[in-house]
Parts: C-alpha cells; structure tokens; sequence
C-alpha cells in the first residue's frame, strides 16, 4: 500500500481546511471535525521527506478504542470512526496547552535531567535519578501548544497567571490527565508493556470538558516492554521500547535534531518498511489485536472520501 501523505476533500458543509504536522482536518459547518489520520511523520517538530504506510491507520485505531476505553473518566470528541484512518467527532475550541505526564524519566526529560536541570516546568525532579527509572509518582510537565514551530515547556504557574488557561479549568485538566495515564498504564500493564509517558490535548464543548485528538499511541506516548525492565535499568542499557522514540534516535545518530542548517537523512525503502513494521508491532501489543491491514485499494482517497461522505450525511 502506497502511503497517504497529502489529502484535499471538498466534504459537504465543510467550513475549512487545517493541515498539522500529522492530521488533516476537516471543519464540517462548525459543528463536527473530519479528522483524517495520514502517513507522514514528524520528529523534533520536522514532518519527514517520506509517509510511512499503514501509520495513519494504526494511529487512528488504537486513539479509538483508547477514547472508548476512557469514556467514564470524561467525555471525548470521538463519534464515529467511519474509515480507518478517520475519525469524525464534535467541533470543541481547544485549550492552548497539551498536558505530558511522565511516570519514568526518559526522552527529553532524561535529556536536561542529564544536562543538569533539577525542575521541569516548575516540577522539583529527585536527585540521584538515572535514565528510564520511575518516577515516586507520575508528573505533569505541560508545554504550550504551537500552531507551527516547537511547543515550548511551561509551569502550571505560568499557564494560570498568563490567562493561557483559568485557575479552575487548569486543575481539572490536569486532575483528568492523571485519571487517563492510570488507566493507560493498567491496560499497558494487561499487555506487558510499560506507559512511560504521554500527551494529552483536552477542548471545551459547550462549556464542558472533552477529551480531543488522540490519546496513548506511539505518536503521543513512549512504551517499554516490562519484561526485562528492572534488569535493564540496573545495567544501564537502553530498554526495549515501542514508541516514535527510536526514529528520533535513528535521527540523532544520523546528526539530525531539527535543528537550523540540519538535513534529515535519507529514508531508503528498508528504514520506511522497518517503521511501518514497529507501528503494527505496537498496535498488537498495545490491543492485543492482530493488525487487519486496510483494503489495499488502488485509490485509498476515494475510499475515504466515500466512507467520510457517507458518515457526514448521517449526522
């Protein structure tokens, strides 16, 4: 299957168009989202030279059953999933912060930890700490949510005194984000699998509090394997881990940090298939489900926009 990088829908009612860095976004009436999941990928904030196929898919799926699976905690954006890289859900504005909460230091964390720093985002960090060990509990480390460019870390103490977001709002997402990454690691943990740490990103309905785009996949979470953990750490060696953190570190030993002046190295074919790989590997994992590969059709976009079209008439 060829991958779907680039997308360009005229559905009915539709209102706008907003590309991301991953996600294609329909406006329907200002009422409804047409979210389409595509194949490119992103690394330090770059969308790479080459989609990866079946990503957009996977991504989709496992933020379905993950919204599903956390309907209780809060209510979500989702209301249908009607192509498998697609989900159609409610038109909520969306607060200008995504919530991280990490329950291990690891990544980026890891790497100012390593560097020195003590406190992130006005969190106090333990001393004596080495890389991937588990935090006492799990923190919230938010960063402001950047329509292009790099999101930049922040305190919850600058979110509340710069209006960004409300006092009240801001410790109710952040009560919410503790609720959803509990759950995450449980069903992680069902699995064999270990949520190191994630994103969420929450919008307002109607005066009320959902949970928006996507939650626990390998694009917003890191995941390592359990078995082995414990040994690994106290060896010092890097754990097994399913997450977008091993195309970063193909990036890095390749002198590639989307840094100014920076080229990102060339994907052949094997590294493109060996990505493709990992994402189904995690879908497994992470669902126990074997992967069903969408219909290898000869025009993916005229399935989606027909199951779209189809989905949209019925609301």
């Amino acid at each position: 299957m060829k991958a779907v990088t680039q997308t360009h829908f005229t559905f009915p009612k539709q209102k706008s168009l907003y590309i991301g860095k991953v996600r294609d976004v329909y406006n329907i009436d200002d009422k409804y989202m047409a979210m389409v999941v595509t194949d490119r990928i992103s690394a330090f904030d770059v969308v790479l030279p080459k989609g990866i196929p079946y990503k957009g898919q996977v991504l989709n799926q496992i933020a379905a059953k993950f919204l599903d699976a956390t309907a209780d905690i809060l209510p979500n954006w989702k209301i249908a999933t009607p192509d498998p890289m697609v989900t159609v859900g409610l038109k909520c504005e969306g607060f200008k912060v995504e919530m991280i909460v990490r329950g291990y230091l690891a990544g980026s964390a890891w790497r100012e930890y390593k560097a020195g720093a003590r406190t992130l985002c006005g969190v106090a960090l333990p001393e004596g700490m080495v890389e991937n060990q588990k935090f006492p509990s799990s923190i919230v480390t938010p960063t402001t949510k950047a329509d292009a460019g790099h999101d930049e870390n922040i305190s919850r103490e600058e979110i509340i005194a710069s209006g960004l977001v409300g006092k009240e709002d801001y410790e109710q997402l952040e009560k919410y984000a503790l609720q959803l990454f509990e759950r995450g690691t449980k069903i992680a943990a069902e699995k064999g699998l270990i949520l190191v740490d994630t994103k969420y990103e929450f919008g307002k309905h109607d005066g009320k509090i959902y949970l928006i785009d996507e939650i626990h996949t390998p694009d917003s979470s890191r995941y390592f394997y359990a078995e082995g953990y414990e040994e690994r750490l106290a060896k010092g060696e890097h754990q097994r881990q399913l997450s977008k953190e091993f195309v970063r570190e193909w990036l890095m030993a390749n002198g590639f940090q989307g840094k100014t002046g920076q080229t990102v190295p060339e994907m052949t074919d094997e590294i493109v298939q060996s990505i493709s790989e990992r994402y189904i590997e995690l879908y497994e994992h992470i669902t126990g489900e074997k992967f069903q590969k969408a219909d290898d059709c000869a025009d993916v976009e005229k399935r989606i926009e027909k199951n779209v079209g189809s989905c949209l008439s019925s609301l």
